[in-house]
């Protein structure tokens, strides 16, 4: 089995490749206020991002903040995010969110990772989702892509999101935790595809151990 210092080095070689190539933007959600990109987040929840911003496009202008939330039926909401899936639940979740919010943290979410996770249906890939685009605190977002690319890299050998987490954050400094996270969610996007990863046409596969070329 590799030992740390192998997994650092290819950690900072694919960093170092990737960086150049891909956006600094550290989402492709739209958003104007933490708020919003909570919500926006919860919602991206088995969408893609593209659907989330045509939603939240008008569900923003509706609903001003978590207070607007609270004022009109649970069915109202529901129909309003329907498009994103799984409406039922994540309408439940921004709810909940948004009455924590209101009840707890005075109106303002709350940019702490302890306080995140105590509003309803937010654990930790959301919590770093928010606190690194909103809020500038480093952390590893482990979405689908991470969890492929970090297993297909060599870089982690768990499959739970929240070691991989950990694997991550002793590979990299600080400073580059959510930017990395970031590097592997477009580069799983457009190259390393779940289904048929592009190898061949891949910046990093000469340190992949399960690149196919």
């Amino acid at each position: 089995m590799e030992d740390i210092k192998g997994k650092k080095q290819r950690a900072k070689k694919i960093f170092e490749a990737l960086d150049p190539i891909y956006t600094r933007e550290k989402t492709a959600l739209k958003y104007s206020s933490p708020f919003e990109l909570l919500v926006a987040t919860i919602l991206s929840a088995q969408c893609t991002d593209k659907r989330v911003n045509q939603v939240t496009r008008e569900l923003f202008k509706k609903y001003k903040g978590p207070e607007d939330y609270l004022k009109v039926p649970i069915e109202e909401l529901e129909e309003d995010i329907r498009p994103t899936g799984f409406y039922k639940n994540k309408a439940r979740s921004i709810r909940g969110c948004a009455q924590a919010i209101v009840q707890d943290f005075g109106g303002k979410v709350p940019d702490s990772m302890e306080k995140l996770l105590t509003l309803p249906g937010v654990g930790r890939k959301t919590a770093n989702c928010v606190l690194g685009a909103a809020f500038d605190v480093p952390g590893i977002v482990v979405d689908t892509h991470v969890k492929r690319l970090a297993k297909r890299l060599g870089l982690t050998e768990n499959t739970d999101p929240d070691k991989i987490e950990r694997d991550l954050e002793k590979l990299l400094p600080k400073k580059r935790w959510r930017r990395f996270s970031d590097l592997l969610i477009y580069h799983g996007r457009d190259v390393c595809k779940a289904r048929k990863p592009l190898c061949p046409d891949c910046t990093i596969s000469k340190w992949c151990p399960s690149a196919a070329l």
